[in-house]
């Protein structure tokens, strides 16, 4: 009988994990953006949750945890879709395709956070060196990536180089949609205009990297 019942009993008991950690990211999330990151504590956001500190920080390592809790998503995300590739495609155009895709789902990992949230961020001198972090690490494993795929150490200057330019685009791209947003302008609006923009970002690459690490 207890072979029977453990299955369920983990799920529920992951299912009650999940709600809590989501419970404390909304509160966290709301106070942030109405008291701005550096301002609130992480025992107000223990009381607005109606758990314990300890909680909280068991849930959450870091206090920018709780404000960027897409982290391993975005660092990793760069990396899967060269990993993802079609047959014949090379990394230039699977990335471009992605990238493409997030645009049209409006997806916040490529930067569709929405105005209250970017403001937030853009407040936030430790958000904003978080984020610069992120952007290194996501640079970081595409690298790995591709080196995998060419068969090469992740030192090679190829893959350097391929990475940082590829890398550079995505970080140009991501700011971009941050500034628009900050500006007032609706997410339809600015898919609109960094759809058209990304066309070019990625064009200048054309010459150098499409035949690069093609499936």
């Amino acid at each position: 009988m207890a072979t029977q019942t453990s299955a369920p009993v983990t799920g529920l008991r992951e299912a009650k994990k999940q709600e809590t950690r989501q419970i404390i990211s909304d509160h966290a999330t709301r106070l942030f953006i109405a008291q701005g990151f550096e301002q609130t504590t992480i025992a107000e956001i223990a009381d607005a949750a109606r758990v314990a500190k300890k909680t909280v920080t068991n849930y959450f390592a870091r206090k920018e945890d709780l404000a960027l809790d897409h982290q391993e998503e975005f660092a990793t995300s760069l990396s899967h879709a060269v990993a993802a590739r079609h047959p014949g495609e090379s990394a230039l155009a699977a990335l471009r395709r992605a990238f493409d895709d997030a645009v049209v789902a409006q997806d916040p990992v490529a930067g569709f956070s929405g105005l209250e949230f970017a403001r937030m961020v853009a407040d936030s001198p430790t958000l904003t060196t978080c984020l610069h972090g992120l952007h290194e690490q996501r640079e970081h494993h595409l690298a790995q990536a591709l080196a995998e795929v060419t068969g090469v150490g992740p030192d090679d200057i190829t893959v350097q180089t391929a990475a940082g330019l590829l890398g550079t685009v995505h970080r140009v791209l991501f700011h971009r949609i941050q500034t628009l947003t900050l500006a007032g302008q609706p997410d339809d609006e600015i898919a609109r205009i960094v759809a058209a923009e990304a066309a070019q970002a990625f064009g200048l690459l054309e010459p150098a990297l499409s035949d690069y690490a093609t499936a």
